[in-house]
This record gives structure tokens, sequence and C-alpha cells, in this order.
């Protein structure tokens, strides 16, 4: 469509813009949902020492099958007591420190005890269920790569490798807030004319996990001074994110007052439905959001071009959108024009996920949506999606 920019071509022109914050030391434990903005290294050898993969005897494979006497026992945590005497076994347990002389364990089950001595009835391959020293990681080998967010599997790679702190962006600071004299807090009584607000909270959850620290600001009235003062309030953040007033009408002030500001917009409207009149614009190293005031347009421009924003300015390697792979259940007509996504619940197939539109699609339609848990990319074009079509799709839970 003429004058929009593609949904490609938009967050292009965003991340560019999204330069990564300055860093700081984090404690490993407080780090999870950071991004790490050092390659961190292991401290230590993984494991230390030799170490046994399962309950059982220390033998040397040369000497199986026989009955052998047991020399002592080593449990884990505690050192081995010696080196393992010519022709006996020791007793050890998973993770116990293997005792030299030995090269491999025999599983408890694998054999029979009684009054000291271990029968092993077949003969034992060298180096069976033994973790060498070093086998899962080397000191000074890395363990997590610059930009990698950090989940509960990074978290516990670093502390096992010995891994106090880590070096991660800085948190963007998140500034979101609501145009328009019609709103109402939750709770409040409705006159005629008014709606409740969702789009904060809405917003501040759809960005939860990014990293961000978000504040929502209080809803704010058409009126030019009300505006002026709320969008100065948060140009002080790393990132602003407006919800309405970004159209055409009488009461859509937000992208003339942000120009006067000192916004520089870099583009207005994508091709995508819901949320084609998205405004994305810079005041220095702030980003400046103006995503449409229906909510579930709101949503879809958070998704979309803010959260990867997020991810980007803590220099995130792949900041996303975070698209997942299924198929569709039932045919999606496509649009000429623009990319669609369409709220759809998520099914179980055979050997895949099936999404399947819910009823309700039209973009002030936000309570339709909560039945949704996924959102469908129906790229634009001519004709449909068939069922069964692989199509790639946004999680929303």
């Amino acid at each position: 469509m003429p004058g929009l920019l593609t949904i490609e071509e938009a967050l292009a022109a965003i991340l560019e813009r999204a330069r990564p914050l300055p860093s700081e030391v984090v404690v490993v434990a407080r780090a999870a949902g950071r991004v790490l903005a050092e390659s961190a290294t292991a401290a230590a050898d993984l494991p230390p020492f030799p170490s046994s993969a399962m309950d059982g005897f220390a033998v040397r494979a040369s000497e199986t099958p026989a009955t052998l006497p047991i020399a002592f026992r080593v449990a884990a945590g505690s050192p081995s007591l010696g080196a393992l005497p010519p022709g006996a076994v020791v007793a050890i347990a998973t993770g116990g420190a293997v005792p030299e002389g030995a090269d491999s364990v025999v599983p408890i089950e694998r054999v029979s005890e009684d009054d000291g001595r271990v029968t092993i009835p077949e003969p034992v391959m060298r180096g069976a269920h033994i973790r060498p020293r070093g086998g899962d990681v080397t000191r000074g080998a890395v363990v997590v790569e610059t930009g990698t967010w950090l989940g509960p599997a990074q978290i516990g790679a670093l502390a096992a490798s010995g891994v106090a702190e880590v070096r991660c962006a800085r948190r963007p600071r998140v500034v979101v807030l609501a145009t328009g004299s019609e709103l109402r807090a939750p709770g409040e009584a409705l006159e005629p004319g008014q709606i409740y607000d969702s789009n904060r909270a809405m917003i501040a959850a759809a960005l939860a996990g990014a990293g961000g620290e978000v504040e929502q600001l209080p809803v704010v009235p058409d009126e030019e001074s009300a505006h002026r003062d709320a969008i100065a309030r948060g140009l002080s953040a790393d990132v602003l994110v407006t919800s309405g007033g970004v159209s055409m009408g009488p009461h859509d002030l937000v992208r003339r007052i942000a120009g006067e500001l000192g916004v520089e917009e870099v583009f207005w409207g994508v091709a995508v439905k819901p949320g084609k009149p998205l405004s994305f614009g810079v005041r220095g190293p702030t980003l400046v959001f103006g995503l449409p005031g229906n909510p579930v347009s709101s949503l879809v421009g958070s998704l979309l071009f803010v959260r990867p924003a997020l991810l980007a300015l803590q220099g995130a390697a792949e900041p996303g959108p975070d698209y997942e792979s299924g198929r569709a259940a039932t045919p999606l007509p496509r649009n000429a024009e623009r990319d669609e996504f369409l709220r759809a619940r998520r099914r179980r197939g055979d050997d895949d996920v099936l999404l399947e539109p819910v009823t309700g699609q039209e973009s002030h339609m936000i309570v339709r949506a909560s039945s949704a848990d996924a959102l469908i990319h129906v790229p634009r074009g001519v004709g449909e999606i068939v069922a069964g079509e692989a199509v790639r799709y946004l999680a929303l839970s």
C-alpha cells in the first residue's frame, strides 16, 4: 500500500536506532531475564575432577570380570580416601570423586555384594560411567555468549561454572501513557461516552519479560497542555510508548506535540492489520512509539515492534519477534495490501500445533481476544492459506 512500510522495513528502521545501553555488573543469582553484554567464561573445569555418573563401584576394567574386595567407600562431596589398590574396588556414589587408578565404574545393579566383596560377572569397558574432568566445560572457555538472554538454563550453567557475576546491559526505562478524555480507570463508574482504559496495563503486560522497567503514567485527557506535560515527562525515559492520538482526528494530538518537543518522526503507518496507524520516532537516544488506541492494535504493535526494541537496547543477538511454527486449522483468506494477525487458539494435532481463529477479529474486541493464546501471521497476498498449511504465529501465553 503506498506510503506504508512493510513490517520488515518498519522493524529494520526501529532496530537500526535501538543502540545498546551501557552495561553494569549483576550478581548471577539476580541476572535472570537480563541480556549478557560480555561473554562469560568458566572459573573452573566442570566437572572439576573425574566423577562417577552412577551409584556403583570404581574398578580397573582390566581386572574384570572378578570377585573383588571393597577397599573403601566414596560419597558425593567427599574427597577420595586414596588410590584404588590393585585387585579391589571402591564403592562410589553418583558425583563422587573417582579414585586414582580406577578407570571405570560398574553400576550397582550389575553386581552382587556379599560380606565386603563384590562379584562383577561381565567385563567392564574402560571409561564406562566416568565423567572426565572438564568434560562439560574447561576453565576459561566461554559458557554463555554476548547477546544471550539469560534464562534458567543459562543461569544454571553460569553458576555451575563458578561464575559469580556477569556484565549485562542496563534495563531500559519505559514510560507508557494512554490518551483520551473518554478513558476511566477500571472500577470507576462510567458516564455516557466513557470507556475503561485497558491499554496501559495491557502494554505493560505485553512488555513483561523483555527486561524493561515499565512506568505507567496517568491517563492524558484531550488537552494540549496535558499532552505536552505527559509527553515531556515520558521523553526522559529510554522508551516512550503512547496509546491513542496518532491518527488524523481533531483530538489526535500526540504526533504533533511530540514533534514540537523535538521528536523526529521516522515513519507513520505500517502495512499491518490491526495496527496500521503506528508511528515511530526518536529524540536523541529515546525511542518513541505511538500505538493506535484500539486495544488489539496496541497489543500487536507492542509485540511486533516495542518488545524487540527493548531487547535490542539490551544488546540481544536475536531481539525477535519470536515467531513459532504451526499449521492453519481452517482456511485463512489473505489481505492483498496488509499483513494480518489473527487471534487464535492453539491445539495439539497429530504431529504439530494447529491454530484456529477465534470469532470477533475487529481491533476493538479485546474481550474476544482474551480467549486467544496466539496471533497467526497471515502475509499479504492473494488467495488463501489452506487448512493444514504451515504458518507462523506469536504466542500470547
